[in-house]
C-alpha cells in the first residue's frame, strides 16, 4: 500500500507543466471555451471544464483521489452555487489519467452517476488514443445533450461562470 502512494506521489511531483501546454494549446482551449459558449446556448446549466496536471505529494499520499479532488475544485470554483443548482464540472486530472464529471443536486437527481460516467470512459479512450482535443470537445457535447433535455434554454438565462477552461 505504501510503495502504491509512494509511486502515484512521485507521478504526480513529476508531471511536466509543459506537457499540459503541448496537450492544451492555446488553439485547443480557445475551441474547448467556444464549444461551452455554444453549449450553453442550448440550455440553461451551466459548465466549467478543468484540467489538472499534478497535485502536491502530501493530498495524494493521504489518499486523495481524483473524485475528491474535483469535489474539492467544484466547492472551490463556486460551481455549486447557480440559481438553478444545475452547475456541472468536467475534471480532467492528467497524472492519474482520470476524468470525473460533477453535478450540482437539480441534476445528481435526475440524471443518473452512471450516465456521467459513460461520458468519462468515452473521453479516457479518446484521450488515450491522443486526441484530446476531440474528446474534450465530444464531452462537452454529451454533457450539453443532458443539460438540454432537464434545463432547456430560458428567457431569463444568464451566464453565471466562466467558459474559459482552467489549466492548473
Amino acid at each position: 500500500m505504501r510503495h502504491r502512494h509512494a509511486q502515484r506521489a512521485a507521478r504526480h511531483l513529476l508531471y511536466p507543466r509543459r506537457r499540459l501546454k503541448r496537450v492544451f494549446t492555446s488553439h485547443a482551449l480557445d475551441r474547448i471555451e467556444a464549444a461551452i459558449r455554444e453549449s450553453e446556448r442550448n440550455h440553461r446549466a451551466e459548465l466549467r471544464f478543468v484540467v489538472e496536471g499534478g497535485l502536491d505529494a502530501i493530498p495524494v499520499w493521504r489518499g486523495l483521489t481524483p473524485r475528491d479532488r474535483a469535489i474539492e475544485l467544484f466547492s472551490q470554483l463556486r460551481v455549486w452555487d447557480t440559481v438553478e443548482n444545475n452547475g456541472v464540472l468536467i475534471y480532467v486530472q492528467m497524472a492519474d489519467r482520470d476524468i470525473e464529471i460533477v453535478a450540482d443536486r437539480a441534476l445528481s437527481a435526475a440524471v443518473p452517476q452512471r450516465e456521467w460516467d459513460e461520458v468519462c470512459r468515452r473521453m479516457e479512450h479518446r484521450f488515450r488514443a491522443g486526441e484530446y482535443e476531440a474528446g474534450a470537445l465530444e464531452a462537452i457535447a454529451s454533457v450539453s445533450a443532458v443539460l438540454a433535455r432537464h434545463f432547456p434554454p430560458g428567457a431569463h438565462d444568464v451566464d453565471e461562470l466562466p467558459d474559459r477552461p482552467l489549466i492548473i
